[in-house]
């Protein structure tokens, strides 16, 4: 694990993700969000299981730091229901990029911390870990491609450009 990663998202679980977003919007000047509704990953695990939640996700910046917005339609079984029952919300995960994904997921299980789930979507990997009885939250490990480079910097430039009199809500298409 490269320890000078460091955090680059922090993910909140929410009721409504575009009522989240323009929250997020209006309170700390993070946005525009890009949405992926009902995502679908190539590959996905949750404990073990081939099991996918329905989930739809909002992206966004507040200055340097990217905000994830997460909602899940369904009642699955998933690291979202496993942290937040019904009705409940708040700060999910934290996420780093790591050059050395096979690396920074053995420095998390050298630390005893269990793999929740992996996933495998628009040629990247990115696993969770269970790190909530040392952070209150999961910690997302996601693998570094120059196509999710270019996709974070996108987000990040309209962010900077953004004037927050424009449309919060942007449409985000798989593999886009």
């Amino acid at each position: 694990m490269d320890v000078n990663a460091g955090i680059f998202q922090y993910a909140y679980f929410v009721e409504d993700i575009e009522a989240s977003a323009i929250e997020f919007a209006k309170t700390l000047g993070a946005g525009p969000f890009f949405v992926a509704k009902h995502h679908k990953t190539d590959q996905f695990e949750y404990k073990g299981t081939p099991v996918e939640a329905d989930v739809s996700y909002a992206f966004g910046y507040a200055g340097h730091c990217q905000i994830q917005l997460i909602q899940q339609h369904d009642q699955q079984p998933s690291i979202y229901r496993d942290m937040f029952g019904d009705g409940g919300y708040g700060l999910h995960h934290v996420a780093r990029l790591e050059a050395d994904y096979d690396g920074a997921k053995s420095a998390l299980e050298a630390q005893g911390f269990e793999k929740a789930c992996e996933l495998f979507a628009n040629d990247v990997w990115a696993c969770y870990y269970d790190t909530r009885a040392k952070i209150h939250c999961y910690t997302e490990i996601h693998a570094i491609t120059d196509r999710i480079l270019a996709t974070f910097e996108r987000w990040r430039s309209a962010h900077a450009n953004w004037d927050g009199k424009g449309d919060v809500i942007v449409t985000h298409g798989r593999g886009a």
